[in-house]
């Protein structure tokens, strides 16, 4: 009788202990290195945004966290590569929501919904676009731009990084809220677009703040109107276009999302990370330089936020007839 409790109280012992490893084991999120993939070139707004924070989510977690940039499709091909990836929390995605909200409506290749086959984990930065013209052109401020151009329909051109790119869209909206009539040119990338407006060859484009700053503090681009609700402390004396088109905005945002199925410990440990890091005064700074405003949506708040997005958008591909061809 004695041996058996003896028995029982160590199989008592072990179930204990094995429930207690087990707990520790999951507690422990994470042990291993964390990638982040981003569906963009390096070198551009995204991945400048997801490499710093990499490298504070990595202090503060006390892991490497990794950025894995597969460009290519409009981003297609990097998240369709991040759906493939074990759904266990140790793979995110680092994207826009030109990728992940305009995308889907542009490239029937695209095959994902954003709504259903991610968990939203945070949205970090919002970045606005803007109105650049080149120096030559005749129109001063929005006003003086708004009036020119709906005088002249189909005269003035606007180049965009691409057929069902968010400049190309800011571009329809702005013909759609203004009452215009702009030709659409179409470049691989905005790199060569903004090259041509530089050059004279084309008059106007939208570009994100980080991608267009420089070439307008050098004064080989001028700012009309940045597409944000209101004006940008990097241009404090550029208007928000919303201040001659009451209603329009168009702001590129980047978010972290995990997998549909990721262990929900691992999304709340990573938001929690990035609150923290989002809280640090010295990154506060580095986004200031960048033209980047800080973001502090959670899970709720970016699911919300994304949906409300996403229809949004569809209405202005279909008005745009955009496709990649």
């Amino acid at each position: 009788m004695g041996f058996k409790r003896v028995k029982q109280g160590m199989l008592a012992l072990c179930a204990a202990a094995a429930v207690a490893g087990w707990g520790q084991a999951h507690a422990a999120f994470p042990d291993r290195p964390i990638n982040v993939v981003v569906p963009t070139a390096a070198g551009g707004t995204v991945d400048i945004v997801a490499r710093i924070m990499a490298e504070k989510l990595g202090a503060e977690l006390g892991q490497p966290v990794v950025v894995i940039n597969k460009p290519g499709a409009g981003g297609v091909v990097g998240t369709q590569a991040f759906l493939r990836e074990p759904q266990d929390g140790y793979t995110v995605l680092f994207t826009a929501n030109s990728n992940q909200l305009i995308v889907p409506w542009v490239y029937k290749e695209a095959k994902f919904d954003p709504i259903k086959d991610f968990s939203p984990i945070a949205a970090v930065g919002e970045v606005p676009n803007v109105l650049c013209v080149n120096p030559a052109f005749p129109a001063k401020d929005m006003n003086e731009f708004m009036a020119l151009v709906k005088a002249n329909p189909e005269k003035y051109q606007y180049a965009s990084a691409g057929a069902g790119t968010l400049n190309h869209l800011l571009g329809v909206m702005l013909d759609q809220m203004g009452g215009l009539r702009m030709q659409h040119i179409p470049y691989r990338g905005v790199s060569p677009a903004m090259a041509d407006v530089m050059g004279n060859q084309v008059p106007m484009l939208f570009a994100s703040l980080p991608s267009a700053v420089e070439g307008i503090k050098a004064g080989k681009l001028r700012a009309l109107g940045v597409s944000s609700e209101k004006r940008n402390a990097l241009l404090p004396d550029v208007p928000a276009i919303n201040e001659a088109i009451p209603g329009f905005r168009g702001d590129l945002w980047v978010a972290f999302y995990g997998a549909k199925e990721a262990p929900r410990a691992s999304i709340d440990t990573l938001h929690q990370a990035i609150r923290k890091v989002l809280a640090d005064a010295a990154l506060q700074q580095k986004f200031d330089q960048l033209g980047v405003t800080m973001m502090h949506d959670g899970p709720a708040e970016l699911a919300a936020r994304q949906q409300a997005e996403f229809m949004q958008w569809k209405q202005v591909v279909q008005a745009s007839g955009a496709s990649p061809d």
